[in-house]
């Protein structure tokens, strides 16, 4: 999936950094429930990545199935606090 799909898609721009707290909220919540309902698990993991960089991913234990998508998704969060360390 394309980020800046993804943001036109749930936030309306791919500037989030226009938006007020309102309309950061009412996407998040649009992205949880594209979430919940997503059934391919690339595009899952595409949301889930939103949701990281947002602050509101939930736990890769709870929100993956399989070990593959928890284990991918520990990395990426690993690699995600290692750039905001550096």
């Amino acid at each position: 999936m394309d980020l800046d799909i993804l943001l036109l898609h749930h936030f309306g721009t791919t500037e989030l950094d226009d938006l007020d707290e309102a309309a950061i909220a009412d996407g998040l919540e649009r992205v949880r429930i594209a979430f919940g309902l997503e059934s391919d698990s690339g595009r899952r993991f595409a949301l889930w990545i939103v949701l990281h960089a947002l602050g509101e991913a939930p736990d890769p234990a709870k929100a993956f199935k399989t070990a593959g998508e928890r284990k991918a998704a520990e990395a990426y969060a690993r690699a995600a606090a290692r750039m905001d360390d550096g």
